[in-house]
Order: structure tokens, then C-alpha cells, then sequence
């Protein structure tokens, strides 16, 4: 499947190349990204399986994430996308897209994670049918609690993942 090119104002989401690695795993090394997914840096082995699950979401389930870049400088600058990541937790995700997103720091208040999240979403609208999608998002991370309200999330469910504080946010 060929992952379509969504275009913002001042961001082009696009599937990921092997040239985006390095970028990556500058991304999944920064302890201010990770510090609430996951809650530490990743290795370049994570990263790299990372990046393969991206691309086999695609050619398997027609959906998955994008590499972002700004649209100006063609640079790197984070990650968005939906996924069904399978995983084992109460109440279960399993029967709705999984959205995510992770933006470079240098990339942070400037709203693009917002801009990101919201041209994934109007993608999901119409790849779903406007079904129900999900997202988990630490509480402590107020930034991304306020993207996923700005683009409709609620919260339904506070709980632990990888015993840690998660709540659990739906859009229909």
C-alpha cells in the first residue's frame, strides 16, 4: 500500500523512509519525549522495530503512522498515526484505531502537534467512517492531554499501563 501524503499549513505527513532512522532514533533517545511514553529513552534496536511496525501497519491494516516533516525545511520533526498495537490492558483498545504522536522537542508549543493530530484525524474520518478511536496519554502530560481535547478526545477510563497512571480518551 502506498501511505498517502497529508499536507497542513506547515507540516507534510508522509510514510516513513529508511533515510528517517537517524532522526528517529534521535526522537525515541530524547528523555523529554519518552518521559511519559514509556518513560525512558529507546535504543536503536526499539526504534528500528518501531519504524517496521509502522510500515507493516500499513501493508496490513491500510493504516498506521506518518513521519512528519515541516513542510519549509523538509526536516524531521515527529510522528503521528493510528495503530492497533494488541495490547494487553483493561479495558481493552483492541476494537478501535489507536492514535499516537510524538514531536522533537525543538518542535514543542508551537502547535504542531495539534496541526499533525488534526490532519490525522480528518484521514481517519474518512478511512473509519468516523468510527470511535482511541488514544492513551499519561496524566501528567498536560500537553498532550490538551491536543487530544482540542481534537475532541474524552476522557473514559483512568487505569495503569506498565504500571504507570494512563488515561484512556475516545473521540467518536
Amino acid at each position: 500500500m502506498t501511505v498517502p501524503v497529508l499536507e497542513t499549513a506547515r507540516l507534510r505527513l508522509r510514510g516513513h523512509r529508511l533515510d528517517d532512522f537517524q532522526a528517529a532514533c534521535r526522537l525515541w533517545s530524547d528523555p523529554l519525549v519518552t518521559k511519559y511514553i514509556g518513560g525512558k529513552p529507546s535504543t536503536q534496536q526499539q526504534t528500528w522495530a518501531r519504524l517496521l511496525a509502522y510500515l507493516g501497519h500499513w501493508s496490513v491494516l491500510e493504516y498506521g503512522y506518518w513521519a512528519i516533516e515541516h513542510a519549509a525545511s523538509r526536516v524531521f520533526i515527529g510522528e503521528v498515526g493510528f495503530a492497533d498495537f494488541k495490547r494487553d490492558i483493561d479495558p481493552s483498545m483492541k476494537d478501535a484505531p489507536e492514535l499516537g504522536w510524538a514531536l522533537s522537542t525543538d518542535f514543542h508549543g508551537k502547535g504542531y502537534g495539534t496541526e499533525a493530530v488534526a490532519a490525522a484525524i480528518a484521514w481517519g474520518d474518512e478511512r473509519f467512517g468516523h468510527a470511535r478511536t482511541v488514544c492513551m496519554i499519561s496524566p501528567q502530560n498536560l500537553a498532550s492531554t490538551r491536543v487530544a481535547a482540542k481534537c475532541g478526545y474524552v476522557a473514559f477510563k483512568e487505569t495503569t499501563f506498565n504500571d504507570r497512571p494512563t488515561i484512556f480518551y475516545e473521540r467518536r
